[in-house]
């Protein structure tokens, strides 16, 4: 798959102005799927080089991942982090350890944190079983990733100005940072976007998913779309609590795609490899003055 980093006159005079004019925007990029760790496809490539080329912009930036068990920990030197490891978190009464992993890109200087459990995402496919169905618990994996995410940035102490998710697999990430961190001052100011891309999945996500993910400050009116969780209700979840929206792919749900014209918040159209760096840079700089 092509990738590409603009190296054009007109692109780097306007890093140049954006480095110029602008304190250190701070980015956390919270990523379904990020290669090399998995392999080639559009979302991971962009979970690649998009936090790489908003680094370049003068920007700094934080990016997590789920620590899927397909993912070799030796090849890619993964280690844990013990200072961020440790805690517990529990999802329908069951404690869940929550372990913290970092990988450096040597060549974009950019660290990748993943959030690891051994009770979801030791087995060595991602999100199906070898079969092709849909693994039964990606309702609690995405909650555990989500709340794995922003307890870690909490102890990082780092306030991220912008959050941008990428993936269906985040989708509730806006919502507890409006809702259960709302208060904290880590996320009192953050402004939110939520990537739509074509990875919808089939049927829904496990029947209690609206129950389980219930936790302090999560409002019934947040969540009384995900009485079916299938695919399109927990991506207009999502949307509906974001500030902004990007679409990802060149195609996505056409029922999401009628949504996003009827919503009245920002919406950035799909942008090719060639433009999409620029273009999200910009769109952020426009959302932070929301």
């Amino acid at each position: 798959m092509k990738h590409y980093l603009r190296n054009d006159k007109k692109f780097t005079n306007f890093v140049k102005i954006s480095i110029l004019l602008m304190e250190k925007t701070k980015v956390l990029f919270v990523s379904q799927e990020i290669t090399p760790y998995l392999p080639e496809t559009e979302m991971s490539v962009i979970g690649r080089y998009l936090p790489q080329g908003i680094q370049d912009t003068g920007k700094e930036i934080r990016t997590f991942m789920p620590k899927f068990g397909c993912i070799n920990e030796r090849r890619n030197q993964l280690h844990e982090v013990i200072r961020l490891s440790g805690m517990n978190l529990v999802i329908d009464d069951t404690d869940h350890p929550l372990l913290i992993k970092v990988a450096s890109i040597q060549s974009a200087r950019m660290q990748v944190y993943f959030i690891d459990n051994e009770d979801f995402f030791c087995r060595k496919n991602i999100l199906h079983e070898t079969s092709g169905k849909y693994f039964e618990d990606n309702d609690e994996r995405a909650i555990f990733f989500a709340r794995g995410v922003l307890e870690t940035v909490k102890k990082l102490r780092w306030a991220p100005d912008i959050v941008h998710c990428h993936g269906w697999f985040t989708n509730l990430v806006p919502l507890y940072i409006r809702r259960a961190f709302k208060e904290d001052p880590i996320f009192h100011n953050s402004k939110i976007v939520y990537s739509v891309y074509n990875d919808d999945f089939t049927g829904s996500l496990n029947k209690e998913y609206q129950r389980k993910l219930v936790v302090d400050g999560v409002k019934e009116d947040d969540i009384s779309v995900l009485k079916d969780p299938n695919f399109v209700n927990v991506t207009k979840m999502a949307i509906n609590i974001s500030d902004a929206v990007v679409i990802g792919s060149e195609t996505i749900n056409p029922e999401i795609e009628k949504y996003l014209k009827e919503i009245n918040k920002p919406v950035l159209e799909y942008h090719s490899p060639e433009q999409y760096i620029e273009a999200y840079s910009v769109f952020y700089d426009k959302i932070l003055e929301l």
